[in-house]
């Protein structure tokens, strides 16, 4: 049972001996920090109603990167402007750090923006300020005096790579450099979440990949965290930890990234992230090896060191593998070895680095 206080100890036994009701020095779960439940949102038409989100449930952890990928008109833009109340839903429980969204009085809403700032496709900056005072802005309005703001945004603009960049104009701006202006202005109110609409839809892919690695860097050194709307793939596997695939405004599945990605049980996931569909498998022509990477670290040279290692030439004969959060996943057709004592040490040795290896005989065999 948790203190009358709210437990600290939340991923580690409770040894706290201050309040009124000792811990008993259990092990806690911590809460959600955004707990989404039955949320629902209705838009009415003249010719029907439009079930935008259809009783989604999703749990975002505090240290996520959450992505929230789902085809076009699938709903994603809606659950994340739900989320600050920017569009309220019709039925459904939005919960950050425990406390309802959608009951929130408009002082309290507020201060909640502030904790859940939010980036957009377009940017959204003001064209007759400098880059240091569209930075600035949010700190203006909250009333932070002009030294200490000033300090707030040299330190920010550090963060993100455009110290040199202050005295410019959005105009002056390349896509890239404008949306990182827009994420030091997001995060001028210390928030604690950051919620990307189609932050890197606009960008070209070296760009977007810069904006990533700067989020992702977000997220590990200021203990910020991140739900990345996107209907990319490439952005889900490059930087998130979970996600959740939406399909005409419901939840299709939902989980850790390396779950979802090698275990998709949804017609949209399979769509959106299938790579070892069984129905495609290939099929060799000659006896051969299948070799299955999931989760082998990517980058490492693996099959060429095992051949060195063995003596064993190495015939690749097909291979589909791709890259997710710096681990390697898909597999590989070789040819096998037609030495069974060859064979045997190929096989040991690949397994020895913790991949999975068996035997396929052509159709027919």
């Amino acid at each position: 049972m948790l203190n009358v206080k709210e437990c600290e100890h939340t991923l580690e036994m409770c040894t706290d001996e201050t309040s009124a009701i000792p811990c008993t020095g259990e092990v806690h779960p911590r809460p959600p920090q955004i707990a989404i439940r039955g949320l629902t949102k209705i838009y009415p038409m003249a010719d029907g109603d439009v079930v935008a989100l259809d009783s989604i449930d999703l749990s975002i952890d505090k240290g996520d990167i959450y992505g929230i990928i789902g085809m076009s008109g699938a709903g994603k833009s809606t659950l994340i402007r739900c989320l600050n109340r920017l569009d309220t839903p019709t039925a459904g429980q939005v919960l950050v750090d425990g406390q309802d969204v959608l009951t929130m009085p408009a002082p309290q809403l507020r201060a909640m923006r502030r904790r859940m700032a939010m980036i957009f496709q377009q940017f959204n900056l003001l064209s007759q300020k400098t880059v240091a005072r569209n930075v600035r802005y949010p700190l203006e309005i909250a009333g932070v005096p002009r030294k200490q703001a000033d300090e707030k945004v040299r330190q920010l603009l550090a963060v993100v790579g455009l110290s040199d960049k202050a005295k410019a104009y959005p105009g002056q701006l390349s896509g890239g450099q404008k949306q990182r202006v827009a994420i030091a202005r997001a995060l001028a109110s210390d928030p604690t979440m950051l919620l990307c609409d189609e932050a890197t839809s606009a960008l070209d892919p070296m760009t977007t990949q810069s904006i990533l690695e700067l989020l992702q860097q977000i997220n590990r050194e200021l203990g910020i965290t991140v739900v990345l709307i996107t209907h990319e793939m490439a952005v889900i596997r490059q930087i998130c930890n979970k996600v959740a695939i939406l399909d005409g405004g419901q939840l299709a599945e939902q989980g850790s990234v390396d779950d979802v990605f090698l275990h998709t049980k949804s017609q949209a996931g399979r769509r959106l992230f299938g790579i070892l569909p069984e129905e495609t498998e290939p099929q060799p022509s000659a006896p051969a090896l299948r070799i299955v990477f999931d989760g082998q670290a990517a980058g490492q040279p693996v099959i060429s060191r095992v051949s060195r290692e063995t003596g064993v030439d190495v015939n690749i004969l097909s291979a589909n593998i791709r890259p997710l959060n710096g681990k390697a996943y898909g597999q590989m057709l070789i040819a096998r070895p037609e030495a069974e004592a060859e064979r045997t040490v190929l096989m040991e040795q690949l397994r020895r680095y913790g991949l999975t290896v068996e035997e396929v005989l052509p159709n027919g065999l």
